[in-house]
């Protein structure tokens, strides 16, 4: 999973246990919501990108504003930056 990632990337991310990272569906809406009420903000603009660290929703990026929520209690600072990376990957693959 790290074999494609910047080095100082990798070295965050690979202590982890499993981490996901996929769009947001539907059925991600209560789970969005939680997110941006733990930090008391506003539900970042859709479409999103999620990360998932162990099977829980802990990030979320908009992919048209660059806003994120992330769950406070948590370290999340390099899956934001693994949500960035992938956001830039898919705008270059559209474009």
């Amino acid at each position: 999973m790290t074999g494609h990632l910047p080095a100082a990337l990798a070295r965050q991310v690979g202590g982890r246990g499993e981490i996901a990272i996929r769009p947001a569906r539907p059925a991600d809406a209560r789970e969005v919501r939680r997110l941006a009420q733990l930090v008391d903000r506003a539900v970042p603009t859709e479409p999103l990108l999620l990360a998932e660290s162990d099977g829980t929703v802990v990030v979320a990026l908009s992919t048209s504003t660059g806003d994120v929520v992330s769950d406070p209690f948590r370290a999340t600072a390099d899956l934001v930056d693994l949500l960035r990376l992938r956001s830039v990957q898919l705008h270059d693959l559209a474009a």
